[in-house]
């Protein structure tokens, strides 16, 4: 399921930051804005898709989008959700032709500090020194 997040991700880099970026199995160890998004599988599986992302990522979004050079705390929350939005929604429409389709929640913000939640897989997007780290948990109750 990872992946076909990730592709989004990446489409995302190329087509909307338009930087060259490279992916590592890593989690950005840094201080970061962190959110959430909850995804339900048609056989009834539930994860959370978390995306960390350093003042950097974020900031080179807000300008993209909002063309501010610094923006405040509130607004690089608010452009974090709607890159959350963004890249989970696209990945969305790539699993649909998947054996593994799902829906979507609302985003919602975690924190802004260092990432120390629970995940079963991470990938890393870099693009220069600035990272989006993007783990996935699942938390269907059994």
């Amino acid at each position: 399921m990872i992946s076909t997040i990730i592709q989004a991700a990446e489409n995302f880099c190329v087509h909307q930051i338009r930087q060259p970026h490279s992916t590592h199995n890593d989690i950005n160890e840094a201080r970061t804005l962190i959110a959430y998004i909850d995804i339900n599988t048609l056989n009834s599986e539930k994860y959370r898709i978390y995306l960390s992302a350093d003042v950097g990522f974020i900031q080179r979004i807000s300008f993209i989008f909002l063309e501010e050079e610094q923006s405040d705390e509130e607004t690089l929350i608010d452009m974090l959700l709607e890159t959350v939005n963004l890249i989970v929604g696209s990945a969305k429409v790539l699993a649909e032709n998947s054996d593994n389709p799902y829906t979507i929640a609302t985003p919602n913000f975690e924190k802004n500090g260092v990432f120390d939640l629970e995940y079963d897989e991470v990938k890393t997007v870099q693009i220069q020194d600035d990272k989006l780290s993007i783990a996935i948990r699942n938390i269907t109750q059994k």
